[in-house]
């Protein structure tokens, strides 16, 4: 079978696990986690953040960051097709007492314009608007890439107004290759977090890593989500085993990403060329998202005949993903598409 279905489907390679087996650890609930903290370092520097936090999953640092940023009645913009708005279970709600003022936007991306127009009047009647939610890649927007300009003109609008600004950059450095190269990641990652509060990093799609993702911003934020981990069950103990997964990642995956952005136009040219299927959109970084309607078959019959024929995928509607990474090869792809020829020819 060849999966698609997510880039979360990727497994920890034979040197990743000698990294993690071969890890020194200590109680992390106490900051005594060697590997840990060099983790938590290592971004801190990398990305010119005061603090970093690591935790068990990309939801959970996005949902500490809502809670760190506002108080239960809030207001919070967010674009309507984002992760923390679809994906996370309603948790902004349940656990910041917060509503989402949604924003449409062409790729996932809004403009400072659109922000300043969705900030809630002043006055009894309304929530007040304390923060303002960014996704880079946006993922349900087809792994869409915010450049450096359109992130200025939110984050001008967003120190005009007193906005806090938070990034779910759970595929940040999938932008900064597709931006800035392999040789530039870094310079580039640093640039697209630079006017953000608060980031998240997760470790475990393009990169490959099993567990885990941080939270970075100030170091006074940073302690109050460390008491948010802990009250929500998310303090972990030898830790630095799964954290030097990460590690690892950052260290020795990266130029990964830019063989899975390939592998993904190459995917997205052979499957435009499939009657009746459109690319909805052309992808720009790892996620290839196509449309079945002009087949005539529904998402789900699509979906169910590309695993009779071997291959994964997910999807909504008449639009399916399919996502490629360190699992998936030149040859894999080409295998795929065999078999999507096949499946979805009617």
């Amino acid at each position: 079978m060849i999966d698609l279905y997510s880039d979360t489907k990727t497994r920890p390679t034979a040197a990743m696990r000698a990294a993690m087996a071969s890890a020194p650890v200590g109680d992390d609930h106490f900051g005594e986690d060697p590997t840990v903290q060099a983790l938590q370092d290592f971004l801190v520097e990398k990305l010119n953040k005061e603090a970093a936090l690591f935790l068990p999953s990309a939801t959970m640092s996005n949902q500490i960051a809502v809670k760190i940023h506002t108080q239960p009645g809030d207001a919070v913009i967010c674009h309507e097709q984002c992760h923390i708005r679809l994906f996370e279970g309603g948790t902004p709600a349940v656990l910041s007492g917060v509503s989402l003022d949604s924003l449409r936007g062409e790729r996932g991306v809004f403009s400072g314009a659109q922000v300043k127009e969705a900030i809630r009047p002043s006055g009894p009647y309304f929530p007040p608007t304390r923060l303002v939610c960014i996704e880079n890649t946006h993922n349900f927007c087809g792994g869409a890439v915010w450049t450096p300009e359109e992130l200025e003109s939110v984050a001008e609008v967003c120190r005009e107004r007193s906005l806090a600004l938070h990034l779910d950059g759970s595929r940040l450095f999938n932008a900064a290759v597709k931006l800035g190269g392999i040789e530039g990641v870094w310079p580039m990652a640093q640039r697209l977090a630079q006017d953000f509060d608060t980031v998240t990093i997760c470790l475990t799609k393009g990169l490959g890593a099993p567990v885990g993702a941080l939270l970075l911003g100030k170091r006074e934020q940073i302690e109050v989500a460390r008491r948010w981990k802990h009250a929500l069950g998310g303090a972990m103990r030898q830790s630095g085993i799964v954290a030097a997964g990460g590690l690892y990642a950052l260290h020795n995956h990266l130029p990964q990403l830019a063989i899975d952005h390939a592998n993904a136009q190459l995917l997205a040219q052979e499957l435009a060329e499939i009657p009746g299927i459109a690319l909805d959109p052309w992808p720009e970084t790892n996620l290839v998202f196509a449309n079945v309607r002009g087949t005539g078959l529904s998402g789900e019959d699509a979906r169910k005949r590309l695993r009779a024929a071997g291959v994964l995928c997910s999807g909504s509607g008449q639009r399916l993903r399919f996502v490629t990474h360190q699992d998936i090869s030149t040859v894999d792809i080409a295998t795929a598409v065999a078999a999507a020829q096949q499946a979805l020819h009617v």
